[in-house]
């Protein structure tokens, strides 16, 4: 189907929770709850008959076992019909990418008119694996026939056996972590420890001047806890911060010759956002201006016992040979910032394609580093933003670009005329 005979998805609106460092403010809300609470307030927001909702489709990278379908979840919000179908989909960093573009296949198909996309991660609340010895024994117990067989069973359990297994944000195919793998990018790439502390510090700066205009608050969704305490912010913006204070940081991963810090990689976060997509034909019935449309995506992939992050540099240009425009056509860019490091060997890569790095135009509100990364809802953040600013500057034509776990990426364009 060519792209003159496909229906085009326009991106109509979107917000999100604040985006709290782990452990904080948010500490006690599921996924779930904070899932439903930035879609209820998108319904709120746009004034959308709920009944028009044809799908729900959310990413979660840590899921909850007591609720695994997030998305389901959402669709089960009372303001929906009960036969709203859902489902929760996992590209680890670039989960809430792929959701956005899942959503935008079924429209382009025809099989959709209106679906709402987005995802969560409640980071604080990762679920904690008992040993496989200790399941092993527990499941054992419960299967036997009498009291007595049982207490045997259980008898066998020995100390070691209690220690908890948490997860590990590691690669299973390398066993080496995002830090690790950030490192050896920062090393093979030759990124200064100065240079990634410089991106950080705008990070910061930029993410602090998007709050204080309002740009930034105008798409987050207020979370009121259990103390009544009102969160309208990310907490993890630092104004306060400065060359010289990330410089006196300690790198994490390699202590002795690293350069990735806590001050220039994004920290574990609590969040959810949620995206409301249509058809071109449905926002114009139902009475809505869209913020931008989809014009292309793509997602690759590389070895990820090579740079675990630099697969933006095959994905981005897919994306724009698939949506017919050159690097120069784009007048904002967001990149996802899962370390300074990983974001500037990402423009190396680009940069090797002849490409212009005008650092302007990039994450112009700042990026994860400073804003924080909740895995499954990150890329929601992205394309709301991107698309806000467009408009906001009068900008043609958009990019999001988020590399992720497993040596993936994923790369949107987005389209405002």
């Amino acid at each position: 189907m060519t792209r003159e005979a496909r229906r085009r998805v326009a991106v109509v609106a979107g917000c999100r929770t604040p985006f709290c460092r782990s452990g904080t403010v948010l500490k006690d809300a599921a996924a779930v709850a904070l899932a439903r609470h930035a879609t209820r307030e998108l319904l709120e927001r746009t004034d959308l008959d709920p009944a028009v909702v044809d799908e729900v489709v959310m990413g979660q990278v840590v899921p909850s076992v007591l609720a695994p379908n997030l998305a389901r979840e959402v669709s089960l919000l009372p303001q929906f019909g009960r036969d709203v179908p859902a489902f929760t989909l996992n590209r680890a960093c670039a989960s809430a990418n792929q959701a956005i573009t899942a959503a935008h296949d079924q429209i382009t198909l025809g099989h959709a008119d209106v679906v709402i996309a987005g995802g969560a991660e409640a980071l604080s609340d990762i679920p904690i694996l008992a040993s496989r010895r200790l399941a092993e024994i527990l499941v054992a117990a419960n299967r036997a026939k009498t009291l007595g067989a049982r207490l045997g069973t259980l008898a066998r359990i020995r100390p070691r056996d209690l220690i908890p297994v948490a997860p590990a944000i590691a690669e299973p195919s390398t066993g080496e972590t995002m830090g690790q793998s950030a490192e050896k990018m920062a090393k093979e790439n030759a990124i200064a420890r100065e240079e990634q502390d410089r991106w950080a510090l705008l990070s910061h700066q930029r993410a602090a001047q998007g709050t204080a205009d309002g740009r930034l608050a105008a798409e987050i969704v207020p979370w009121f806890t259990a103390q009544d305490e009102v969160v309208a912010s990310d907490n993890g913006i630092r104004t306060d911060t400065s060359l010289e204070q990330l410089a006196q940081l300690r790198p994490v991963f390699d202590r002795r010759y690293g350069s990735v810090t806590a001050g220039n990689a994004s920290p574990l976060t609590d969040g959810a956002s949620a995206v409301l997509l249509m058809s071109e034909e449905a926002a114009r019935v139902h009475g809505y201006t869209p913020l931008a449309y989809i014009r292309s995506y793509a997602v690759a992939a590389v070895d990820p016992a090579w740079q675990l992050l630099q697969a933006p540099v095959k994905t981005v240009p897919i994306a724009l040979a698939r949506a017919g425009i050159g690097w120069q056509d784009l007048g904002l860019i967001e990149v996802h910032e899962a370390f300074a490091a990983q974001v500037l060997s990402n423009f190396q890569g680009w940069t090797a394609h002849g490409w212009e790095i005008d650092e302007r135009i990039i994450n112009v509100m700042g990026g994860s580093i400073a804003i924080g990364h909740p895995f499954g809802a990150t890329g929601g953040r992205l394309v709301t933003t991107l698309a806000n600013e467009m408009g906001r500057r009068d900008v043609q034509f958009g990019l999001v670009s988020v590399c992720a776990q497993g040596g993936m990426a994923s790369a949107i364009v987005l389209e405002r005329r």
